[in-house]
């Protein structure tokens, strides 16, 4: 019997192992990225609804993007101005507003065709994967670099994308500064401005 339930125990162990193996990104930066675009693509060019793909898009942002560490680089240093409980609604509220945010923007894509270039390792921390959304009859081809967070050489994270030269994280941090600004510093009317646009 016990012979048996220790079997068992291992095939259950083996699969999970297996399933995890399987869907473990690369540790290789550009192998990274290219594995991401080709699984958001999948997603994309399924004959799913909307809200299905913008679920499905949530989950590979969720297991790829570091949206803690870009939450906080947005914040800048209006941060140290929040005590813990604050920090921890604007972490639950950042998260929200990306998701929304990334997930909205991409699923209007049915069949985005984009290569994957080359990667250029910057430090031990970073490496920028250069791409390139290719052009269609409608639109012009685009340059994109994956700003990739290499600390834990095993799990690489994104913490920006650069559009053309323009980095989406600090342009979001403009904004968020601008919103601040505008209420006398108060950083509690950010979350107001998150919840809006996440509650639409």
């Amino acid at each position: 019997m016990k012979k048996k339930f220790f079997i068992f125990v291992f095939f259950i162990f083996s699969i999970f192992l297996f399933q995890n193996s399987v869907s473990a990104y690369s540790s290789d930066p550009k192998q990274f990225i290219q594995e991401v675009v080709d699984e958001a693509k999948k997603i994309l060019v399924a004959s799913n609804s909307k809200e299905n793909r913008e679920k499905e898009l949530s989950a590979i942002a969720l297991k790829v993007a570091d949206i803690k560490g870009i939450g906080l680089y947005t914040l800048g240093g209006y941060r140290k101005e929040l005590n813990e409980k604050q920090l921890k609604e604007y972490d639950t509220l950042f998260e929200k507003y990306f998701l929304k945010s990334f997930t909205s923007r991409l699923s209007d894509y049915s069949d985005p065709k984009i290569e994957v270039l080359s990667a250029d390792v910057k430090n031990e921390k970073y490496t920028i994967v250069k791409s390139l959304l290719l052009a269609t009859d409608k639109k012009p081809e685009v340059k994109i670099d994956w700003r990739v967070y290499t600390k834990n050489q095993n799990k690489p994270l994104i913490r920006d994308l650069i559009v053309e030269g323009l980095s989406l994280a600090r342009t979001q941090k403009e904004e968020f500064a601008s919103v601040i600004e505008s209420n006398n510093g108060d950083v509690t009317k950010l979350f107001d401005t998150l919840r809006k646009f996440i509650d639409k």
